[in-house]
């Protein structure tokens, strides 16, 4: 039941970078997100759903062309703490980038996200 929760919650939030038309952007986050999100991103940390939909809206708006994003992987969810993985590809083999997110949810809803963008690399043992 937790995980199907923070799947939904996930999935409505990947579905801002998918939207048909910029303006459903602050819906679909409203739905997945809390007022006072913190949303520690490539450029820092942000808070409110108003920074979330900022970074959506460039995205969306990526020089190559719009992308699409996807969760790639299951969602494992230890308690209120849950991970995935995405991948965001542009049209036409454009560059394609893919990470892992952790979110923390407070009823049903994203409180915190914390995006890894890009591969780690294998440690030189």
């Amino acid at each position: 039941m937790q995980e199907e929760t923070a799947r939904t919650a996930i999935d409505t939030f990947i579905s801002a970078f998918n939207a048909s038309d910029d303006s459903y952007v602050t819906a679909l986050l409203s739905q997945a997100l809390t007022s006072d999100v913190v949303f520690w991103g490539p450029l820092g940390r942000s808070e409110g759903i108003a920074a979330v939909e900022r970074f959506v809206l460039d995205i969306r708006r990526h020089p190559a062309g719009t992308g699409t994003m996807a969760r790639c992987s299951e969602v494992d969810m230890p308690d209120e703490w849950a991970r995935y993985q995405w991948v965001f590809t542009t049209p036409d083999g454009g560059p394609r980038l893919s990470g892992t997110d952790v979110v923390h949810l407070r009823r049903n809803r994203i409180d915190q996200v914390i995006v890894f963008a890009g591969e780690i690399e294998p440690s030189a043992s």
